[in-house]
C-alpha cells in the first residue's frame, strides 16, 4: 500500500568490513545469566507510591518508564516515572519525582533529572517518547492520574513542558501512552489509555473476606480513551470520537501499535482490565473500526473478559504475522493470540506453554525480545499482586512476585527459564513496568523493571552476545523522523525475521526503538528491507552482523558502528 505516495524502491550494499569481534557459536539458553545491577550503574530509583490507610486505587497501579536516546549521541538514556502524591488534601506540592538517567557510554548513568525540567504536577503512572515535531531530538509525553505532560526536547539537556500550548487537555486517570502515524502523513499521533473514572473525592472503601482492599476497577466507571492527531505545527487534536476509539468506554491499562493485517495502516491494540479488550482496525486515513470480538482478542478462552494490564505484539512463530500478547490476574493465565492472517486470531494460551507458566502470576509490563540472540521472540513479564494483604485471605499467593522469563522454542511454545537465568529473575517484588533495550551498547538486551512503592532493577544480559545480532535505528524523512511503524524484515541462513518501530507497549512504558535483531551464528545477513510508513522501500544488502547500524529513509546506513566489548564499563 502507498496511500497516495509512490512506492520507491533503493537497494544498497553496505561496505565488507572485518569484524571486530569474532565469529559465535549457537548459545544455549542457559548460558544467559540475568543480575541486578542498578546500583552498579547508578540507576537509583526508588517509586513513592503515596501508600495510605484510605487505599487509594492509584496507590497499586505505578509506575513505568521509558528506554531512549534523548541526546542523540547513540548510548539508550532512562527515564523512570515517579508516583508522588495524590491530588486533594494529600498533596504537598513538590509533584512527582520522576527520574532522568543518561548513559555515560560507559555502562553507567548520571542523574541528570535537576537541570532536565522535568517538574510536572500530580501522581505519575506511565511515559512514551517520540520526536512529535520532526526537528530531530526525541519528546516525552508522560501519563498520570490527574494530569499529563508533554514535553518538547530542546535538544541542550532541557525539556520544555507545552502541555498547553500542544493542545492537551487534562482527561480522566491517564495510564499507558504509545505514538505512531495513524494517517502515514509524516507526523506522529499520540495514543492515551484511560483507566477508571476515580478521584480523591469518589474514592470508595472495599473489603474482601472482611478485610480492607483496593477496589476492583468495576467500582467505578469507564472511559474513553483518547487519540490526538498531530497537527504538524506542534499542536495535537483530540480526535478520539470522530476517528472511532472515543465511542466505546472501557478499563483501557497497556497499549501497543501494530500492522496486524499488514494492510500498511498501522493499528491498535488496547488490554482492557475486567473488560473486553480492543483491536482498533485502522480503515485508512486514521479512522478505526473496533473488531476486538470478530478478530478473536477481545475476552479469554472462556468467553468472559479477564483483567487485561500489559500488552505486545510480535512475530513469535516466524510466520511474519504478529501475535497479541495479554497479561492478566493470576487463576485467569496470561493471554496469546496467535494471529491467522485475514484479520482473525486463535487463543493459544494453553498450546504456546503460557497457561502453565502464567497461572501463578497477576502480570503487568510484558516484552517480546530476543534475549539468547538466537533469532526466536522470547518474552519477559513482570509479576505482582494488586493487593498489598492479600496473604491474610489467600495463602496460595503473595503481593511480591517473582518475574518471568520464558524461552521460545522457535515456532511459538515458551518455556520458563527464570530460575536457571540467574538471580535477577529470582528477585520477588511488586513489579509493574517491564522495559528492553540495550544499555551498554553489547548486542544483547537488557531489562529494567520498575517496582511499586519500591526500587527499580536493571537486570544485564551476560551471555546473550554468544550469538551474533544487529541493531537498527531507523531516521525517517518524508516519513517521521523516528520511523516509528516502520517495518523491517531481515533475511539470512534460511530465517526471515520480521519487526517494527515501536514508541510505547508493555504496560505504562517503551523500549528503545532501536530494533534489535538475533541472528544465531550468522556471519552476515543476506538482506534488510525496510518499508516506510509512507511506502518508500528501502533494502540494504550483505550486512555483516554485531553492529549498529543507523538507516535513513531514502538514503541507506549513515552510520555503522560495532558493537562494544562485553567487558566495558563496570562489568564485574
Amino acid at each position: 500500500m502507498t496511500h497516495g505516495r509512490p512506492t520507491l524502491t533503493a537497494v544498497f550494499v553496505t561496505a565488507a568490513i572485518a569484524s571486530t569481534a569474532p565469529v559465535r557459536a549457537p548459545a544455549g539458553a542457559q548460558s544467559v545469566q540475568f543480575r541486578n545491577v542498578a546500583r552498579d550503574v547508578g540507576i537509583l530509583f526508588g517509586h513513592d507510591n503515596d501508600r495510605s490507610e484510605d487505599r487509594h486505587l492509584p496507590e497499586t497501579m505505578g509506575s513505568g518508564g521509558v528506554v531512549w536516546d534523548y541526546d542523540n549521541d547513540g548510548w539508550a538514556d532512562v527515564l523512570l516515572v515517579g508516583g508522588g502524591p495524590l491530588a486533594g488534601e494529600r498533596q504537598t506540592g513538590d509533584g512527582p519525582h520522576h527520574r532522568l538517567f543518561r548513559n555515560r557510554g560507559d555502562g553507567t548513568f548520571a542523574d541528570v533529572t535537576a537541570a532536565s525540567g522535568l517538574n510536572g504536577d500530580g501522581h505519575g503512572m506511565g511515559a512514551c517518547a517520540a520526536d512529535y515535531d520532526n526537528d530531530g531530538w526525541t519528546d516525552l509525553f508522560i501519563t498520570g492520574v490527574a494530569a499529563d505532560n508533554l514535553y518538547r526536547n530542546a535538544g541542550d539537556g532541557q525539556f520544555v513542558d507545552v502541555t498547553v500550548e500542544a493542545g492537551i487537555d487534562a482527561g480522566p486517570w491517564s495510564a499507558s501512552c504509545a505514538f505512531g502515524d495513524v494517517d502515514n502523513d509524516g507526523d506522529v499521533d499520540l495514543y492515551v489509555t484511560r483507566y477508571v473514572d476515580w478521584s480523591i473525592d469518589n474514592n470508595r472503601h472495599c473489603t474482601n473476606s472482611n478485610v480492607p482492599a483496593y477496589c476492583h476497577p468495576n467500582i467505578y466507571n469507564p472511559v474513553p480513551d483518547t487519540l490526538y492527531r498531530n497537527n504538524g505545527d506542534g499542536t495535537l487534536t483530540d480526535v478520539s470520537r470522530e476517528a472511532g476509539v472515543g465511542i466505546v468506554e472501557g478499563n483501557g491499562l497497556g497499549v501497543a501499535f501494530g500492522d496486524y493485517d499488514q494492510d500498511g495502516w498501522i493499528d491498535i491494540h488496547v488490554a482492557n482490565d475486567a473488560l473486553p479488550n480492543f483491536l482498533f482496525h485502522n480503515t485508512g486515513g486514521g479512522g478505526f473500526e473496533e473488531n476486538g470480538f470478530f478478530a478473536g482478542v477481545a475476552v479469554g478462552a472462556n468467553g468472559e473478559a479477564q483483567a487485561g494490564m500489559g500488552t505486545d505484539m510480535a512475530d513469535t512463530d516466524g510466520d511474519g504475522l504478529f501475535e497479541i500478547l495479554v497479561t492478566n490476574l493470576d487463576k485467569e493465565t496470561h493471554s496469546l493470540y496467535q494471529n491467522l492472517g485475514g484479520g482473525l486470531f486463535a487463543d493459544v494460551t494453553v498450546e504456546s506453554g503460557l497457561a502453565q507458566a502464567t497461572r501463578p502470576f497477576v502480570g503487568f509490563g510484558a516484552a517480546f525480545f530476543d534475549y539468547d540472540n538466537d533469532s526466536d521472540l522470547d518474552l519477559a513479564i513482570a509479576n505482582g499482586d494488586v493487593i498489598d494483604n492479600v496473604s491474610l485471605y489467600r495463602d496460595d499467593t503473595t503481593y511480591p512476585q517473582r518475574n518471568l522469563l520464558l524461552r521460545n522454542d522457535g515456532v511459538g511454545r515458551f518455556t520458563d527459564v527464570g530460575p536457571e537465568s540467574g538471580p535477577g529473575f529470582a528477585l520477588e517484588k511488586v513489579s509493574r513496568g517491564l522495559l528492553v533495550g540495550d544499555l551498554d551498547n553489547d548486542g544483547d538486551l537488557d531489562v529494567i523493571v520498575t517496582n511499586n512503592g519500591q526500587e527499580a532493577d536493571v537486570l544485564r544480559n551476560d551471555g546473550g552476545r554468544a550469538n551474533a545480532a544487529l541493531m537498527v535505528r531507523a531516521v525517517g524523512s518524508i516519513s517521521n523522523r523516528d520511523g516509528i511503524g516502520a517495518r523491517l524484515t531481515l533475511s539470512g541462513g534460511g530465517r526471515v525475521l520480521v519487526r517494527e518501530v515501536r514508541a510505547g507497549s508493555s504496560y505504562l512504558g517503551q523500549n528503545d526503538l532501536r530494533v534489535h535483531f538475533g541472528i544465531g551464528a550468522a556471519r552476515m545477513a543476506d538482506r534488510l528491507e525496510i518499508r516506510w510508513p509512507g511506502g518508500v522501500i528501502d533494502v540494504i544488502e550483505d550486512i555483516e552482523s554485531n553492529h549498529i547500524l543507523t538507516v535513513v529513509e531514502g538514503e541507506g546506513v549513515r552510520d555503522r558502528r560495532p558493537f562494544e566489548p562485553e567487558d566495558a564499563g563496570t562489568r564485574r
